[in-house]
């Protein structure tokens, strides 16, 4: 054990790469600068049998014929796994933001958080595959459909779309999950634990300050098995991103509940589009010390419509949410800015700060 906690003591954390600039964000309502411009709308395409017999013959870098892979001992791989993992989980036992949930709003919350590389970022996921419901549409159809100025966003993530006059259209939702997912995962101070569950919160003297953590297997199977006592993260924040209500879902605000730090979870309405999404924005909010909410989870506590099939309500809210956690932190923040005269009048709506409850 001693040569164990030797090892992890020796393992120096790389220093973070420079990434794009914090105090630069669509969230100013105006889309970062990227290179080469972003696509804004999809041009239909012919495939020839020309070009598909170009592609086959184009020369790889080794013989498809006769492929070889290096040798490797079965521990190498069995020890590079669990040095890495261990050491993440070291890394981030105490560590600056706790995202709970890797849906739509979680991802787009860490990604902008992200920006900062001094800010280190961990995202617990219940599931093998995070994403939430952002991989599908509405009624497992494939487009996203995005509604202005959320598309900002869009641009700088560098996804492509079909741009209407008061919305865009991705023509997979997936292609915003997977772009989003790997631009975030490749910065060194953000680490994703999916197949993990967030079980518990630790709150000390009214204030939340982390998260209790188990395999989601595990979670699953308390009543079929003795006691499986779990882990901890500590966080300077925590952000609670768990969508609406479900077997795992809305999970931070009702236990805040069922501890009596907040009065109630009336759940979300019935289903307004226009309501919905400035309300989600507008709400996103510290709900009590330490814990920021953001995305659906927002529409539970505070009872607002539900959005339905259109995402850009849960970009902008993880994005808000992002900048009220640099305000907690005492760092530069969109929040903060004082000449609000070129911000896109929703983005102003978006970072007004109230406490009041959304209207059906």
């Amino acid at each position: 054990m001693a040569s164990m906690a030797a090892t992890f003591a020796s393992i120096t954390k790389p220093k973070p790469a420079t990434f794009l600039d914090p105090h630069q964000s669509s969230f100013h309502g105006k889309s970062k600068p990227v290179s080469p411009p972003p696509f804004n709308r999809i041009q239909p395409t012919t495939t020839t049998k020309a070009s598909v017999s170009a592609s086959a013959s184009t020369s790889l870098p080794y013989n498809l014929n006769s492929f070889k892979f290096e040798p490797i001992k079965e521990s190498i791989v069995s020890r590079e796994m669990t040095r890495r993992y261990m050491t993440d989980m070291i890394t981030h036992a105490d560590t600056d933001v706790v995202i709970i949930g890797a849906g739509s709003a979680g991802l787009s919350c860490a990604y902008e958080l992200s920006k900062n590389p001094d800010i280190n970022i961990a995202i617990v996921e219940q599931s093998v595959s995070p994403g939430g419901g952002a991989w599908l549409g509405g009624q497992l159809f494939s487009a996203m459909v995005v509604r202005k100025p959320a598309h900002l966003f869009l641009d700088e993530l560098e996804i492509e779309y079909d741009e209407k006059d008061t919305f865009v259209v991705i023509k997979h939702a997936a292609l915003f999950t997977s772009t989003i997912m790997s631009k975030l995962l490749a910065r060194p101070n953000v680490k994703l634990f999916n197949a993990v569950a967030v079980e518990d919160l630790i709150v000390k003297k009214g204030r939340v300050g982390g998260v209790v953590t188990n395999w989601a297997l595990v979670s699953m199977n308390h009543d079929t098995q003795s006691c499986m006592d779990p882990n901890v993260m500590e966080a300077k924040v925590v952000v609670s991103s768990c969508g609406h209500d479900g077997p795992f879902g809305a999970t931070g605000v009702k236990r805040l509940k069922s501890i009596g730090l907040i009065d109630s979870v009336p759940g979300m309405k019935a289903l307004d589009m226009n309501a919905a999404e400035d309300a989600i924005v507008r709400l996103t909010r510290e709900i009590v010390p330490g814990m920021v909410v953001t995305g659906m989870e927002v529409a539970e506590i505070d009872g607002a419509c539900r959005m339905g099939p259109t995402f850009g309500a849960m970009m902008m809210s993880g994005q808000k949410a992002a900048h009220v956690v640099l305000k907690l932190l005492g760092l530069p923040n969109a929040l903060d800015i004082v000449d609000v005269a070129n911000l896109h009048p929703e983005l102003v709506l978006a970072a007004a700060e109230t406490n009041e409850l959304a209207q059906a």
